[in-house]
């Protein structure tokens, strides 16, 4: 019946920002691009379907309407998207060198270790290692 997760959507007023981050820094390719025009309303919605390794993250832009920012401490609903790596150390150390820096972590347990990094609309993103 159910088959896995589809994709995740983030609703972003810099799209192309966005996509450029998603892209250039983490590694996801666009899958595809589409442009919904809303009768009655006016305002296009600009879609742009991400791929990483199966995963799909869709960005949704609605020209013209203010979003609302990403929260700033915790709350119900939503939290994060999470990434895992190969190496925390090393794929810090990349982030930095395209301006990125961590907002929390690294924090090591004894069977991973998690850091988190924001996109440009300012949602949290994990990187998670796991240890064999």
């Amino acid at each position: 019946m159910f088959k896995r997760i589809d994709h995740v959507e983030i609703v972003t007023d810099q799209l192309d920002r966005t996509v450029q981050f998603y892209t250039e820094v983490l590694g996801f390719a666009v899958k595809a691009r589409d442009r919904i025009e809303r009768s009655g309303l006016g305002v296009p919605i600009d879609l742009v379907y991400l791929d990483l390794g199966g995963t799909v993250v869709e960005l949704i832009s609605y020209k013209g309407i203010t979003v609302d920012a990403a929260p700033k401490s915790e709350h119900l609903g939503y939290r994060m998207i999470a990434l895992e790596v190969d190496d925390m150390q090393q794929t810090i150390e990349y982030l930095r060198t395209k301006g990125i820096e961590v907002v929390w972590g690294p924090r090591v347990r004894e069977t991973y270790s998690r850091a988190e990094i924001c996109d440009p609309n300012g949602y949290h993103i994990e990187l998670r290692q796991w240890f064999q």
